[in-house]
């Protein structure tokens, strides 16, 4: 189906206390002119304040016209990631305050186009191969729509989800839980990692981006005549992974398992162990930096063992980790066993064991965030015990890893890769998202 005009989106960009922003331009509140300016607002008992409206349920800033923005300021990116930051950011289209939990959650109303060219230079530099752009603006238009879909009960089939088994005296022995961006229910998507990195035009909107996003206009993945929920991670580590081993166990025929090399096929008798542990040729093995430049972003470069990945702790580091992330005294950590594992690698049920008692825990951003103050890169990992003598519990744990992030639909590095060796943005999509075909949803 076509539909003859563009969709706007709602982008929860960030929660405040107290917000501080500037108008770079007029704005229209209702029928009143607001002047540009620097402004404040606040809440009390779930009604927003300014200086030109007090005691709203709800605020709305309407640009007067196109040269009209925004600049919200202390935004903070990458939230409880290790490159977690707070800076300003300025956005076209309208601005919505509104309450969330006694505080005030800014909402940026922009169209969908827009809002495009901010997403694939957030996620990626934008003096990427013009390949590359294009093919990440279908991704996230595809993924973008797919979740606005998802208000229509009859699709609504991913959602968050938690599952917590007891044995008989009570006594918890398992948690499961995944995180989907139904979390977000006054807002279409938010802003950052947790949906898609936006960040206005804060981001240097480049000649090569704004031509990506206007030649696939409209264009997203479809399967089945229904828009694709395109996922996608940093770095899949050499096979991706399929969606029901990561969010709720339903199966996506377009986000299943993929060697990330168009010459191999799925290994037969897969050995997690030892694939983690070699460092096998892929697309998203490279240590290019022309490549990894057009993929990192700024504050992304810090990470440089991506593929392959070693964590250590000590007896008293995990015990104490484990503990304050979990909420469960194990003890002293004696082992860490993986119970259960996708095609690639991820552990998806993780069995610790302490000296207290064991628990299973899961999926694989639950493992990640109980073993790392942050999240661990992947929950693809092995794991390796040292023990002092005469110690019978290990002295030091040594996590062996591969990957960057859940894995699921398409390896942003190994696409980075394809494009560099000639590929073409349909020959990448087809790869990542097997039986999909392009479409034009609106022009």
């Amino acid at each position: 189906m076509i539909i003859n005009k563009e969709p706007l989106v709602s982008v929860g960009v960030a929660l405040y206390s107290t917000l501080n922003f500037e108008l770079k331009g007029t704005f229209l509140f209702g029928q009143k002119t607001v002047q540009p300016g620097l402004y404040t607002a606040t809440i009390e008992a779930g009604l927003i304040s300014t200086s030109f409206s007090t005691g709203q349920k709800k605020l709305r800033l309407n640009p007067k016209n196109s040269h009209s923005t925004f600049v919200l300021k202390e935004v903070t990116i990458g939230i409880g990631f290790h490159w977690e930051k707070h800076e300003n950011q300025e956005f076209e289209g309208a601005l919505i305050l509104q309450p969330e939990n006694g505080k005030i959650r800014a909402v940026n109303r922009v169209l969908l186009e827009t809002y495009l060219e901010s997403v694939i230079s957030s996620e990626m530099s934008a003096m990427n191969d013009p390949e590359l752009l294009k093919t990440h603006a279908i991704v996230s238009r595809s993924w973008l729509l797919a979740q606005i879909f998802k208000s229509d009960d009859r699709k609504q089939v991913r959602k968050s989800g938690s599952q917590v088994k007891t044995d008989e005296q009570g006594e918890v022995v398992e948690v499961c839980k995944w995180y989907d961006r139904e979390d977000h229910q006054t807002f279409d998507v938010c802003a950052d990692d947790h949906c898609q990195r936006y960040q206005g035009i804060t981001k240097v909107l480049s000649e090569n981006a704004q031509k990506a996003v206007a030649a696939t206009r409209g264009r997203v993945l479809v399967f089945n005549n229904e828009i694709c929920d395109a996922r996608f991670s940093k770095c899949c580590g050499g096979i991706s992974e399929d969606f029901s081993k990561v969010w709720q166990p339903v199966h996506v025929p377009y986000l299943t398992a993929v060697r990330d090399l168009y010459s191999e096929q799925l290994p037969i008798g897969f050995d997690a162990e030892a694939f983690i542990r070699s460092s096998p040729d892929s697309f998203c093995k490279t240590t290019d930096t022309e490549v990894l430049k057009q993929v990192l972003v700024d504050f992304d470069r810090s990470t440089h063992d991506f593929y392959r990945w070693k964590v250590k702790y000590t007896q008293a580091e995990i015990g104490e980790l484990i503990k304050r992330k979990s909420g469960f005294d194990f003890g002293k950590i004696q082992n860490l066993v993986p119970l259960e594992r996708g095609k690639s690698g991820r552990i998806i049920r993780l069995q610790i064991e302490g000296t207290k008692g064991s628990m299973v825990v899961g999926k694989e951003l639950e493992i990640r965030k109980w073993l790392s103050e942050s999240h661990l890169y992947s929950s693809a990992f092995v794991v390796d015990r040292e023990f002092d003598a005469g110690s019978d519990s290990p002295s030091q744990f040594i996590l062996h890893g591969a990957g960057w992030g859940h894995g699921v639909g398409m390896c942003q590095i190994g696409a980075a890769v394809m494009c560099r060796k000639g590929y073409r943005s349909e020959e990448i999509l087809k790869h990542y998202y097997p039986g999909t075909q392009i479409s034009c949803y609106y022009k």
